[in-house]
């Protein structure tokens, strides 16, 4: 019997935006290993502004697992579903590789400094200086140097490679070597 091996599987959630059990939440729950990036929004609840945490991508959630595994959730649960490559093998999930995602999760928990880049966004000028982060919070992270006109402040583009990019602040690093 083979065992078949995990991978960070790109998933879309098609529940509303105000479902009371997202699909990121739903396969949390269900033990499931599961990625969504968040940014803090301020809504009106009550007739008072509140903050709240919510998905970059309303439909966009990365799930480490076995097909195998994830499978049969995403068949009884008619809102989720697996994002497929163009142009490939018909019904081959699209997967990201294990070093890519744990380097993009690990790119600042912060969500107020992180920027998020939709792939239409990145231009070849922004992905000419690839370097790895040594020394403090970012460290051993590896992405693509940024310079922003008019900022003091280095950032760090840390990228999904055809599915999303987020840009980091460097603060208190020790020193960066270009890769």
């Amino acid at each position: 019997m083979a065992i078949e091996t995990k991978h960070w599987y790109i998933m879309r959630d098609l529940k509303r935006p105000n479902a009371k059990l997202p699909g990121y939440v739903q396969l949390e729950n269900e033990h499931f290993e599961v990625y969504t990036p968040m940014k803090e929004c301020k809504v009106i609840k009550d007739n008072k502004p509140v903050s709240e945490t919510v998905p970059v991508v309303r439909d966009l959630l990365f799930v480490y697992d076995t097909y195998d595994r994830l499978a049969p959730i995403v068949r009884k649960t008619p809102t989720l579903q697996f994002r497929f490559n163009k142009g490939c093998k018909a019904n081959e999930p699209m997967v990201m590789d294990d070093r890519d995602m744990r380097n993009f999760i690990k790119a600042g928990t912060d969500s107020n400094s992180n920027r998020y880049y939709f792939p239409e966004e990145v231009t070849p000028q922004m992905l000419r200086r690839r370097v790895r982060v040594v020394g403090g919070p970012c460290d051993q992270l590896e992405g693509m140097l940024l310079t922003v006109r008019g900022s003091k402040n280095k950032r760090l583009l840390v990228g999904l490679s055809g599915v999303l990019y987020k840009s980091v602040e460097l603060q208190g690093y020790d020193s960066i070597q270009e890769l």
